[in-house]
């Protein structure tokens, strides 16, 4: 089973900048990328952004485009979401996905899920 562990959420101002850390236990068989969604309160799960195995093609959601920045760790399996800029609208709990595709409704997790780090940005 591939354990993923979330670190770097906490409290932030408008304009801070936080940074966000995911380390899974292994690779999900035949994933092609792991990335972060999010949950804000009242709100659907959205995709926020991902990076592929190779650490050389990243996606991002519009809404963080120019702020957030994925990469991958020099650890196998390990990823940073890197936020600058932040908004109290990025205010959510993040959650870390081991195998993100792309489809016709968007992007998924398929892969496992990480327990969630709150992130909070205040005005």
């Amino acid at each position: 089973q591939v354990q993923l562990e979330e670190s770097g959420g906490g409290l932030a101002e408008a304009g801070g900048s936080l940074r966000l850390s995911c380390a899974a236990s292994e690779r999900t068989p035949g994933s092609y990328a792991m990335g972060w969604f999010r949950q804000a309160p009242g709100k659907e799960r959205e995709f926020v952004a991902a990076v592929t195995r190779s650490g050389r093609s990243t996606y991002y959601a519009d809404s963080v485009k120019g702020r957030f920045t994925i990469s991958k760790g020099s650890a196998e399996n390990t990823i940073y979401l890197q936020m600058n800029s932040l908004k109290p609208e990025d205010t959510a709990v993040y959650y870390c996905n081991s195998a993100i595709y792309g489809g016709a409704s968007g992007y998924e997790g398929r892969g496992s899920w990480g327990q969630g780090t709150q992130v909070t940005v205040s005005s």
